[in-house]
């Protein structure tokens, strides 16, 4: 996670616009223009975007977007054909689609390939045509805006229309749903080791606190050590969420009748994805010498000791299947924008709660490992169900 102002709108609340074209269609002059900003390099030389960019920018009047500038579609040297196969997966991860073309230039296979890709895979698109101001329009296929991005024609109603189309499949949603009301109070145990990131707290806790206090709630902040304090200080807690890595320790010391559940857990449901996470945790029985798990997590960071991802979760799982040995599970990671292709090897992936994902993104993954009959939990599901605690866990979220 990057930064530490809660005001900052984080990577998994912004839609994302993934921009292709082929080489020189002024896909980078493009955003330069709708960005307002010089990000994006510009040049005559074909090829100049390798790999994709990100910009994250407010799109009034709908809010904040990340944009993907992608390299170009008919690079066609060997390392170009990777790049372009890399960025295609933007494909399913965007919110919506600009597919720029030269109004200039006559149609080219390539870009005729790519509308029926993107016609045949649902998505929101928009076709651009930019250099607009040229004398005559050459290009065949028939844009839903002419544009030039270099003298700034018609890019105000370009970003009109994507506003329109992000907002009309806006949901509006809260993390916490109806399980706070106004003036609640929230504990969260958020424990602080070796793997917590220094002078600050993780993304997940630190949205959690603001919409508890933008919902006129009270969020008490503690350690698991001071759990039993606090429940002597306050009477009347609503809700318990905890870092999924101390749910154990968290349920023993917690009385049964006040709800526990775990910032993973809420953001699954956060996403859309809680019910398909939940349902694949029984896999967690089956597992027999030599299966692979693959271990995903939505964000990069500096793996610590104890990490729960690459540490504390494998552990977890080969003391619950008894099969401790080294050789018996075998643990792979994936992190960031990276998800393996083939998933067809794994038993079992095991997600963390995606709050650097949008819930597109994470959808994506999903239903990518469930084409491939490959089951899917995260990291919250998983400890409580090996911990015997997934049901006190999923209690809270059952009237959502």
């Amino acid at each position: 996670m990057s930064g530490s102002n809660m005001n900052a709108t984080p990577a998994g609340e912004r839609a994302g616009i993934a921009i292709f074209g082929c080489c020189n269609v002024g896909k980078s002059s493009l955003i330069n223009a709708i960005t307002s900003q010089d990000i994006a390099i510009v040049s005559d030389i074909s090829g100049t975007t390798t790999d994709p960019v990100k910009k994250s920018m407010e799109l009034l009047p709908f809010g904040p977007v990340v944009i993907i500038d992608t390299p170009g579609l008919d690079d066609k040297s060997t390392l170009g054909a990777l790049r372009v196969e890399k960025s295609l997966e933007y494909i399913n991860q965007a919110d919506l689609i600009l597919f720029v073309v030269d109004a200039s230039n006559e149609t080219s296979p390539d870009e005729i390939e790519f509308l029926d890709k993107i016609k045949s895979n649902e998505k929101r698109y928009l076709v651009v045509g930019n250099k607009s101001d040229c004398e005559i329009i050459k290009n065949d296929i028939k844009a839903d805006i002419y544009v030039s991005a270099l003298k700034s024609i018609n890019i105000d109603k370009l970003k009109g229309m994507m506003a329109q189309i992000l907002a009309a499949d806006k949901k509006e949603k809260t993390i916490l749903g109806n399980m706070m009301k106004a003036k609640d109070i929230i504990l969260l145990v958020t424990p602080i080791d070796a793997s917590a990131p220094k002078g600050r707290l993780i993304l997940p806790q630190q949205q959690v606190i603001r919409e508890i206090l933008d919902r006129h709630g009270i969020a008490i902040v503690v350690q698991v050590d001071e759990i039993e304090s606090t429940l002597k200080k306050f009477n009347d807690i609503a809700l318990v969420i905890c870092d999924s890595q101390v749910f154990k320790e968290v349920d023993e010391i917690l009385p049964e009748d006040i709800p526990l559940t775990s910032f993973s857990i809420i953001f699954a449901n956060y996403k859309g994805a809680l019910q398909s996470l939940y349902s694949a945790a029984g896999v967690l029985d089956t597992l027999e010498s030599g299966d692979k798990i693959l271990i995903s997590e939505g964000c990069t960071h500096h793996r610590q000791c104890e990490d729960i991802g690459s540490v504390k979760i494998p552990r977890l799982v080969r003391k619950f299947s008894g099969l401790q040995g080294e050789k018996d599970l075998v643990f792979e990671f994936s992190s960031g924008d990276e998800f393996p292709k083939d998933v067809s090897v794994y038993k079992l992936i095991i997600h963390c709660g995606a709050c650097m994902l949008n819930e597109n993104r994470m959808k994506t993954r999903m239903k990518f490992a469930k084409e491939r009959e490959i089951p899917m939990t995260n990291y919250g599901i998983s400890i409580a169900y090996m911990n015997g605690i997934l049901k006190r866990a999923m209690k809270p979220l059952e009237n959502l």
